[in-house]
């Protein structure tokens, strides 16, 4: 079996995985870097968003189709995402990653403590009482890191965003994971189009590689609609458990 097949059936993994809580980077970037050790950085992390990028868009249109999209706060929230996408791919090259692990691994930990703590979070909307104003600058500070650290980083930008969806707007997990889809799709369009000019994305790859992400990702979502909100936050727990083994046995044998 070929490297680009096993790499495709990664690919509806991670698919699968990103639809229903993100994280689907944990799975599909490390088997890229695996099977393909001649690409560059750019190449891998450009024909990786690039497959991403598709994958995540078809889940964000499956969700859309089913679940009510809160304008106030995507709007801004889309334009910093997109911004911070953008600048943290310009970054790629000359910050190491390393630098930021404990502190991804940090703020991970604390993310899966609350939410196991927590029974109930995220299974019921929860109205949160602010002002339009403060949601607004929640919106644009939530966007700019999220999407900074998705460009920069990658794995676990999606549970990232669901988190923050819960906690600084109250939703529930289906409806978090339907924003962050499309937030997360935004910013890997701004990520995705910088790799571009850079020549960072290598189409024989990362074509079939989409297509079977896109797969997962249809699939996942339809899993996720279905099954609703207890169902994803149990995947939320366990994908956000996995994150923080990887990254820590990753930067402890760095």
């Amino acid at each position: 079996m070929g490297p680009l097949i096993i790499l495709c059936c990664f690919a509806f993994i991670a698919g699968f995985v990103e639809a229903v809580v993100g994280g689907g980077g944990l799975v599909q970037l490390p088997a890229v870097f695996l099977l393909f050790p001649q690409l560059s950085l750019v190449q891998t992390l450009g024909t990786n968003k690039t497959a991403n990028l598709l994958g995540t868009a078809v889940s964000a249109w499956r969700y859309m189709k089913r679940v009510e999209i809160d304008w106030l706060y995507m709007r801004p929230a889309i334009i910093t995402a997109f911004t911070g996408s953008f600048g943290g791919a310009m970054l790629v090259t000359y910050i190491r990653k390393e630098q930021f692990m404990p502190f991804i691994i940090c703020v991970l930990l604390l993310m899966l403590a609350y939410t196991v703590m927590r029974k109930n979070l995220g299974l019921h909307p929860k109205e949160k009482k602010r002002s339009a104003t403060s949601y607004y600058f929640f919106a644009i500070g939530m966007g700019a890191v999220t999407g900074m650290y998705d460009g920069l980083i990658g794995p676990g930008t999606g549970s990232l965003m669901i988190f923050s969806f819960i906690m600084l707007f109250g939703n529930d997990f289906l409806h978090a994971s339907a924003h962050a889809k499309l937030l997360n799709t935004i910013a890997n369009i701004a990520a995705v189009s910088l790799f571009i000019i850079k020549d960072g994305v290598i189409w024989h790859i990362a074509l079939p590689v989409a297509a079977l992400n896109m797969l997962g990702n249809y699939t996942g979502a339809h899993v996720a609609l279905n099954r609703g909100n207890k169902f994803v936050r149990g995947f939320f727990i366990v994908v956000t458990l996995t994150l923080i083994i990887k990254l820590s046995y990753t930067y402890l044998l760095r």
